[in-house]
């Protein structure tokens, strides 16, 4: 049935923002200096004549989306941007009115046909992976739901009622959760704060020792002093995957730190999330790690709540991999394979007990995915793509409307903080961190939540 507040797209643009890193970042054995911004801007109306206006940003992030060992890197970023114009190319020239949730479902039927486009266009040597074209798309997703709450004068979050879907859940999931929507899914006003997990790549420095080349740009450079400017009580661990003994070696190494910082602190709680970005054999190392963190580090063991995609996102192609015996030790929890409804399904068959959630893999897929673990009981965790600016606040709404993520990554204000500017001044309570936590009660605005 037609709803009065049913949209249409009636324009949209796209432009390109690049922002040199202030430090590299290392994971899954590839180093990042740069994040390239796709942002979108778009105009919607609704049947009864409203118009809002809304901004979509998310970086690219071709060396996460898409690791080619085809196509060099800048052949990805161009070709993840190509695909991007077109999908918002094709956004505006649907023809049909609807909830903006159903609008982009609708339109990922063409991400298939687009991306052939692409690799026509281009010569490239092979497909633009799933989780690529997801990336690509994610702004274009995010800048329509900020209009339709601009529109409506009200936050999208607090649109997912039956009120304003004509579609429910069943629709989405193959008939899973029929009957159901997600206003049932989400929180109709988000949490007031939340930690922040602070990332700790493989090249970051943990001591005044491991200092080779100092920035001295006011900001802190090593792990001891984030922990004491920020606060911290949340850390990522980006591990090797494919190097026990170093893996080991680390996380104990980031363990002696904090017992030093935290104390002079005060501090008697902090955790750690391990992510191998799929760098792992098989379970067998993750089992391996976590007893030989027992033993050497008894403490840093305890503090583990999650393990983060350990072998390779492709599902299919390794079903030998199963993760059962590691997640009855700690949540394992799939990232790079989460694309779509049955990457889910077939990793709760393999043994992972939890989701990441990101927000550039698409707004509706965030929130479905996220209903769905939910009802399954998965443990969930929300993570970005170095996001800066307005994709690290829309990340953070996410986070901070569903009600079973309890802590939110953002690592954008470490390696990239240039991209902050601005947005830091009009919402300081999101970027300026002193007690390891992000005043997640600022996103309560119209649209996403975050409006300048």
């Amino acid at each position: 049935m037609n709803k009065s507040t049913d949209i249409r797209i009636v324009d949209i643009s796209t432009n390109l923002e690049n922002i040199l890193y202030r430090t590299p970042m290392k994971f899954g054995g590839r180093v990042v200096t740069d994040v390239t911004l796709f942002n979108v801007d778009v105009t919607v109306e609704t049947r009864d004549g409203r118009r809002g206006a809304g901004h979509g940003s998310m970086p690219v992030g071709n060396a996460w989306g898409w690791p080619s060992t085809i196509e060099p890197g800048d052949r990805t970023l161009d070709a993840m941007i190509r695909l991007g114009e077109l999908v918002a190319k094709s956004a505006g020239q649907l023809q049909q009115q609807s909830h903006p949730i159903e609008l982009v479902h609708d339109l990922s039927h063409d991400y298939v046909s687009l991306t052939q486009q692409v690799v026509s266009e281009m010569g490239l040597g092979e497909d633009i992976p799933r989780l690529a074209q997801l990336v690509a798309a994610s702004p274009i997703d995010a800048a329509i739901n900020d209009a339709y709450g601009d529109a409506l004068q009200a936050n999208a979050y607090n649109l997912l009622s039956r009120e304003y879907m004509n579609r429910d859940l069943g629709h989405f999931l193959e008939g899973k959760l029929a009957g159901h929507y997600l206003d049932e899914f989400t929180l109709r006003t988000p949490k007031p704060t939340m930690p922040l997990y602070h990332l700790i790549g493989a090249l970051d420095p943990l001591t005044d020792a491991d200092l080779d080349q100092p920035l001295h740009d006011d900001v802190p450079e090593t792990l001891g002093e984030w922990i004491v400017a920020d606060g911290l009580t949340h850390m990522k661990i980006k591990l090797a995957g494919d190097d026990l003994n170093w893996d080991v070696a680390r996380v104990a190494a980031i363990e002696n730190v904090n017992l030093e910082f935290q104390q002079q602190r005060g501090c008697q709680q902090w955790w750690y999330s391990t992510d191998f970005n799929e760098k792992c054999a098989n379970v067998q190392y993750v089992l391996d790690f976590l007893q030989k963190i027992q033993e050497v580090s008894p403490t840093a063991f305890e503090r583990i709540q999650y393990i983060e995609q350990p072998t390779n996102r492709d599902l299919k192609a390794f079903p030998e991999n199963k993760m059962h015996e590691a997640a009855r030790i700690k949540p394992v929890v799939i990232d790079e394979s989460l694309v779509d409804l049955e990457s889910l399904e077939l990793s709760r068959e393999q043994g992972y007990s939890g989701v990441a959630l990101k927000a550039c893999k698409g707004h509706g897929e965030a929130l479905m995915m996220g209903a769905l673990a939910q009802h399954y009981d998965l443990f969930l965790c929300v993570q970005d793509l170095t996001c800066v600016g307005a994709s690290f606040l829309h990340s953070a709404s996410i986070a901070a409307r569903i009600p079973t993520v309890t802590a939110i990554e953002g690592n954008g204000r470490q390696y990239c903080p240039r991209g902050n500017q601005g947005w830091d001044a009009k919402f300081p309570e999101m970027f300026n961190i002193t007690d390891g936590t992000v005043g997640t009660s600022q996103l309560n605005q119209n649209g996403l939540g975050y409006r300048i």
